[in-house]
């Protein structure tokens, strides 16, 4: 059977269309401000045997390796065998292919016919999963066991009856269980309307032509790669990132080597430091959908998403390293490296594309946590995720304020946590002068101010950048560094560290997050003139 160009087009946007759906269930029926305000979740459908086709807008950190994931859970603990129609599968492991625990994946097959079709997949970030903190982001964690609770591949329901002891077992173990509930309840829900969805196409155009497609939908993005790949000359170039550490010892290093010949790409971390003690630590799942995201925001080119981008590349990533640690290895606060693995194979690949790669960015997510107990006792987690400034590049200045395509995270509007949580914001705004001077300055990063209005709290936070800021390319200067800084409510004034975990947060305090800009590009002397009032006027720089 040979489909025509135009059915093709037609079947790969109505696979699209599911994966939106999904993600707009999610949306409308989720309960925490994470999912509904933050929009931290992603959803994807996949062909019959487990390979990503189609996804939403959403998370590329989470959909590059959400077929990873199924992969595992497949080969490891659930043949397809084994599948029925109405079974949910769950984990949040990532040592069976997760990213960490907040992060619960569920994964159900599409039947049409009485035939498996295809696979729908949803991924969500939960506001707690248990472990030693609330929020479950414990900065002296030495061992996953410590941050939360670990859930191995399980059937969530079968043949569409839920399995009751999963839920009541996931729920008994987290702080906000009407959230956790809601949000999981939503991403079943999701996975309802995905299915459908699905199956509609497949009873349409036929279950033959819809498999037909969906190997030819990841064969055209293979192809696609391959003709920009092939475009750019040969070569083998280096980069090596350094981070200011895990909250227990020293400094890390990331190295990346890309060797580029003919049409595909070879990415070596050979040189990256041990894993680490504390919980930044990535599996390889995790590192390699930051790889995949940095070689495809370099390419540039609109080239849909899915398993055949990744086919071109090689990766290879040192056991026993932070891009690849090995059990029991914490990992809650993975965005640190995530980041940063992005930054060094994007410096890598600048090698290959002069001119096209703009300075590092913020290059972390901005994680915090705020536990607050009432007078009545009541206990709520706000839980936040803050961004900071792109680089600049060659033509123009970097955004400020903007989450990076690596976590694609939304705004969480101040009102909306007012009116949810015992806090009282004081300032939100961008940072002047935060940018990295350049030709084409960085962009600007933030300041989030808010006071606690409850009588007792506990801060948690995995920040990044308090040491090593953003750098230039091309003759511009780094952004600003980050700091958190705590006024307390007798006036005394404390600088926080980086990452910390149950800090004691009083009724009247008040706590300040100020996040980097990004790097300037080129010799600063050479800024329009144009530009340069245009800075002062609107309050950039001083």
């Amino acid at each position: 059977m040979t489909l025509t160009p135009a059915r093709l087009e037609v079947i790969r946007n109505a696979l699209v269309a599911a994966a939106e759906e999904m993600s707009i269930t999610i949306w409308r029926t989720s309960r925490s401000t994470v999912v509904r305000e933050i929009l931290d979740y992603s959803t994807a459908v996949f062909d019959a045997t487990g390979h990503q086709v189609a996804q939403a807008a959403r998370i590329p950190v989470h959909l590059n390796s959400m077929s990873d994931c199924l992969q595992t859970l497949l080969e490891r603990h659930f043949p397809l065998c084994e599948w029925q129609d109405g079974d949910v599968f769950v984990t949040n492991d990532p040592y069976s292919g997760g990213q960490h625990l907040s992060d619960i994946q569920t994964f159900r097959p599409v039947f049409c016919d009485g035939a498996r079709v295809a696979i729908v997949g949803t991924l969500c970030h939960h506001v707690d999963v248990g472990g030693a903190a609330p929020g479950s982001y414990f900065a002296p964690a030495v061992e996953i066991f410590q941050e939360g609770l670990r859930i191995p591949p399980l059937r969530l329901t079968e043949r569409g009856r839920p399995n009751t002891g999963v839920f009541d077992m996931i729920l008994h173990n987290v702080r906000q269980p009407e959230e956790t509930g809601g949000d999981l309840s939503a991403q079943v829900a999701a996975l309802g309307v995905g299915a459908a969805a699905v199956a509609r196409i497949a009873a349409k155009y036929g279950a033959a032509a819809l498999a037909q497609a969906m190997a030819q939908i990841q064969d055209q993005s293979e192809r696609t790669v391959r003709a920009r790949l092939a475009a750019l000359p040969d070569g083998c170039f280096s980069f090596e990132e350094r981070l200011e550490g895990d909250g227990h010892g020293g400094e890390i290093t990331l190295r990346a080597t890309v060797t580029k010949h003919g049409d595909s790409l070879d990415v070596d971390f050979a040189g990256t430091s041990k894993q680490a003690a504390g919980p930044i630590n990535n599996t390889p799942a995790m590192a390699n959908s930051a790889i995949y995201y940095a070689l495809l925001a370099a390419i540039g080119a609109d080239i849909p998403a899915n398993s055949g981008c990744y086919r071109p590349v090689r990766i290879s990533l040192p056991l026993g390293s932070v891009v690849n640690a090995t059990f029991p290895a914490p990992v809650a606060g993975r965005m640190v490296v995530n980041h940063r693995v992005a930054v060094a194979t994007l410096g890598a690949l600048a090698g290959l594309m002069p001119g096209r790669i703009p300075a590092p960015y913020y290059a972390t997510s901005y994680v915090y946590a705020l536990a607050t107990v009432s007078a009545t006792g009541r206990r709520q987690v706000y839980y936040d995720i803050e961004v900071g400034g792109w680089g600049g590049h060659a033509e123009g200045d970097g955004a400020s304020a903007l989450s990076c395509g690596m976590h694609n995270v939304n705004n969480s509007p101040i009102e909306v946590i007012e009116q949810r949580f015992p806090v009282t914001f004081q300032r939100y705004a961008l940072l002047p002068d935060s940018g990295g001077v350049g030709q084409f300055r960085g962009g600007l990063g933030l300041l989030r101010e808010f006071r606690q209005e409850a009588p007792e709290g506990r801060f948690n936070s995995g920040f990044e950048r308090f040491s090593i800021a953003p750098p230039g390319i091309a003759g511009g200067g780094p952004g600003s560094l980050s700091r958190t800084t705590l006024f307390r409510a007798d006036g005394t004034v404390e600088k926080l560290p980086a990452k910390l975990s149950g800090y004691p947060i009083r009724q009247g305090d008040i706590i300040r997050v100020e996040t980097s800009g990004g790097g300037g590009y080129g010799d600063p002397s050479a800024r329009d003139p144009a530009r340069r009032q245009a800075d002062i006027e609107q309050g950039y720089v001083t």
